[in-house]
């Protein structure tokens, strides 16, 4: 008899490509056992491309629910889940799905997915205490530099070459306008939610770079080179009050200590 490890091992990677090869000496019933093995195939498919489909509902009217739920079916066979927190699943579909054949059509969709999944992300999200201003008195002004920040949690950042902020306002909005022009055009996105509840905001270059480097975990000093590196007449000083403003920083590390 094999490890249990291994069985394991065995019997997922079988319910997850779907193939039943190499596991019949483990299963009862014979031809039966078989059988009933390969529901189980079929309900892990079919529960995680609901998954998908139920996060991406934009995209599905953006690109056909038909061609999302086939991608999808191929996602949940290449990239099983890693966690067990559903939730997380299905940060890498909007990459996957654009790279589908047939994809090429709607050169905006892994933007727009991107969007999307920023948004359901967002609006899961649950809303922490801020810290104020103060905060930063008592760091000592040679260690302020290398100070980080901690977001919240449903705050993102996104950068596209479509205005994609504009076509999930039409998705939403549940209409059809007799004309509406879509070209290219480079957007900062700030995604903000709670609780259900969504907001996104387009951040000039300079803004959006200095935020965006917060949220990854960078110091004060490396968000603020990022951003003038971008806009050399990006205002630091302004750009940080403005971030305490809109209640965005949770904690304050420095040194060592929070």
């Amino acid at each position: 008899m094999a490890p249990l490890a291994e069985i394991q091992r065995r019997v997922r990677e079988a319910v997850v490509t779907g193939q039943v090869g190499g596991i019949e000496s483990l299963l009862a019933g014979g031809e039966a056992g078989i059988k009933r093995f390969a529901i189980h195939c079929r309900q892990y498919e079919a529960s995680l491309v609901s998954v998908l489909v139920e996060k991406f509902p934009g995209t599905g009217w953006l690109a056909g629910t038909a061609f999302v739920e086939e991608a999808a079916r191929h996602f949940v066979r290449a990239h099983p889940p890693e966690t067990p927190p559903i939730a997380e699943y299905g940060e890498g579909f909007p990459a996957f799905i654009a790279e589908r054949p047939g994809a090429e059509r709607v050169p905006y969709m892994k933007e727009f997915a991107e969007l999307e999944w920023h948004v359901g992300h967002a609006a899961i999200a649950v809303e922490k205490a801020s810290v104020c201003p103060e905060e930063l008195t008592s760091i000592s002004p040679d260690l302020l530099p290398d100070a980080k920040f901690t977001l919240q949690g449903g705050a993102g950042y996104l950068e596209a070459r479509w205005p994609i902020d504009e076509l999930l306002k039409l998705y939403l909005a549940e209409t059809a306008p007799e004309y509406f022009v879509f070209d290219p055009a480079p957007v900062n996105l700030e995604i903000r939610g709670a609780r259900g509840e969504f907001s996104i905001t387009r951040l000039d270059r300079g803004n959006f770079l200095f935020r965006k480097a917060l949220r990854e975990g960078r110091s004060i000093a490396d968000a603020v080179e990022r951003a003038l590196d971008a806009d050399q007449d990006f205002d630091p000083v302004k750009a940080l009050a403005e971030v305490f403003a809109a209640d965005l920083i949770v904690a304050v590390t420095h040194g060592g200590l929070e």
